[in-house]
C-alpha cells in the first residue's frame, strides 16, 4: 500500500482517498500480469485496454463522454499517475497519454468531436497521442514547419513530427500544423488525424533509456476533413500551451511516484543492511541523506498539489502554477532516486534492479512537456508580467 499521508492536507476531498486506495489495490494486483518484457507496445496496449475495463480512464474524460465527472479533476488525474507510477512507469505512459493526447478534444472540440473520439478513449478501446514536438521545434513551439493547407472541405497536411509517444501504437493524433493565419504561434492550428489516414507514416520508431512506444511520424498530402480541426483556425498555441497547462502538474505528480518507490525501498534497505556492526539506517550520515529525501518528496507534493487544487477550483490558466510544480517534482525526484541508487550500493546499478529502472525512468521527466529550463523561462515571465 502507498503512503497516503498526504491525502490528510486541505487539497484533496474524502472521496480522493478512496479513489487512491482503489486504483493501487488494482494496479498492486492486475499490472504484473499486463507486462510483457518482450513488446512494449503488446504491454502498452494491454495495459490501456484493462485500464478502461477498470474504469480509470473515466476520470481523463468529461462525464458527457462516458467519464467520471462533469469537468476534468486534476487532482485525480495526479493520484492515478502517482500511484500508477510507483508500480510500473509504463503503466503511468499509458494512462497519461490518454488524457494528453484527448485533452485538447476535451478543452476546446466541438460537440461532434468529442463525440466520436471521447467515450472510446475512456472505454480504452481507442489509444490517443498528442503530436506537437518536431526536430526543430520542440521547447521553441512557435517555430514549428509542419503545414495544414486548406483544399475546400479539407486540409492537407505537410510535416514532420517526432518524439511522438504511442507512434505506431495510437488509433488518433491530435496534431499541431501552421495554417499561416499570422506568423509564429499566431498562425498554428490543431487537428485530429485518424492513424489510418492515407499520407500518414511512422517513419522510426525511438529507442530511450526506459523503453516507451516513441517514434516519428511523416505527413506527406495527408488530407483530412476540415471538421477535425480542434477549435478556432490560428488557436493551436492557446489549446497546446492550455492543454499543458493540465497536464504538466500530473508530470510532477508521476515523478513524485517514481519518488516514493524509491525512498520505500531505500528505507528497507537501511533497516535491514547491517554495516559497522550495525543497521545502516544508524549512521548519521545516512540519516541525513534520508531526511533531505522526504524532504524533497513533501516540497514536490505541496507544489503538484496546489497546482492541481488551483485548477479544480475554477482558475481558469495555472501556468505558473504548473510550470513550478512540473519543475521542482521532476528535478527533486531525480534527485531522491540518485540518493536511492547510492545508498542501494552496487545493487542500485545492475541492469533490471528497480532503482535502476526508477533511474532510467525519471531522466525523461526532466525534458518532456517542457523541459525544467523552459518551466524557468515561464515562471520567470510569469513573474515579470505579475509586476508589471
Amino acid at each position: 500500500m502507498s503512503d497516503l499521508e498526504h491525502l490528510k492536507w486541505p487539497f484533496f476531498d474524502a472521496w480522493h482517498e478512496t479513489f487512491t486506495r482503489e486504483i493501487d489495490v488494482w494496479a498492486g494486483g492486475s499490472l504484473p500480469g499486463l507486462m510483457n518484457d518482450r513488446s512494449v507496445d503488446g504491454s502498452c496496449r494491454a495495459i490501456v485496454s484493462s485500464l478502461g475495463k477498470a474504469g480509470w480512464l473515466k476520470h481523463a474524460v468529461p462525464s458527457a463522454w462516458g467519464g467520471a465527472s462533469e469537468t476534468l479533476d486534476v487532482r485525480t488525474l495526479c493520484l492515478a499517475r502517482e500511484t500508477l507510477a510507483q508500480h510500473a512507469g509504463l503503466a503511468d505512459f499509458a494512462y497519461a497519454m490518454q488524457g494528453l493526447g484527448s485533452g485538447a478534444i476535451t478543452f476546446f472540440g466541438n460537440e461532434a468531436l468529442c463525440r466520436r473520439y471521447l467515450p472510446r478513449v475512456a472505454s480504452g478501446e481507442a489509444i490517443a497521442a498528442f503530436a506537437l514536438s518536431e526536430s526543430e521545434a520542440g521547447s521553441d513551439v512557435a517555430a514549428m514547419a509542419m503545414t495544414a493547407e486548406r483544399d475546400g472541405d479539407s486540409y492537407i497536411l505537410n510535416g514532420e513530427k517526432t518524439w511522438i509517444s504511442n507512434a505506431g501504437l495510437a488509433d488518433f493524433y491530435t496534431v499541431f500544423a501552421r495554417t499561416g493565419e499570422a506568423p509564429g504561434a499566431h498562425g498554428l492550428s490543431a487537428f485530429i488525424v485518424d492513424a489510418d489516414t492515407p499520407g500518414l507514416e511512422v517513419s522510426e520508431r525511438i529507442d530511450i533509456t526506459a523503453p516507451h512506444p516513441l517514434g516519428t511520424l511523416v505527413f506527406n498530402n495527408c488530407r483530412i476533413p476540415a471538421e477535425r480541426m480542434i477549435g478556432e483556425s490560428g488557436k493551436g498555441f492557446r489549446i497546446a500551451m492550455a492543454t499543458l497547462d493540465v497536464f504538466r502538474p500530473t508530470v510532477g505528480a508521476a515523478a513524485l511516484g517514481f519518488a516514493r518507490h524509491a525512498l520505500t525501498s531505500t528505507l528497507e534497505r537501511v533497516r535491514n543492511r547491517q554495516l559497522f556492526g550495525d543497521a545502516m539506517g544508524h549512521l548519521q550520515m545516512v540519516q541525513a541523506m534520508l531526511a533531505d529525501m522526504d524532504l524533497e518528496l513533501d516540497a514536490a507534493a505541496l507544489l503538484v498539489y496546489r497546482a492541481a487544487w488551483t485548477k479544480d477550483n475554477g482558475a481558469e490558466r495555472v501556468t505558473r502554477e504548473a510550470a513550478m510544480a512540473k519543475l521542482h517534482a521532476t528535478e527533486a525526484a531525480q534527485r531522491v532516486i540518485d540518493t536511492a541508487v547510492q545508498l542501494h550500493g552496487g545493487m542500485g546499478v545492475i541492469a533490471g534492479h528497480p532503482m535502476e529502472e526508477l533511474y532510467r525512468e525519471i531522466r525523461a521527466l526532466r525534458i518532456y512537456e517542457g523541459a525544467s529550463e523552459i518551466q524557468k523561462v515561464i515562471i520567470a515571465r510569469q513573474a515579470i508580467a505579475a509586476g508589471q
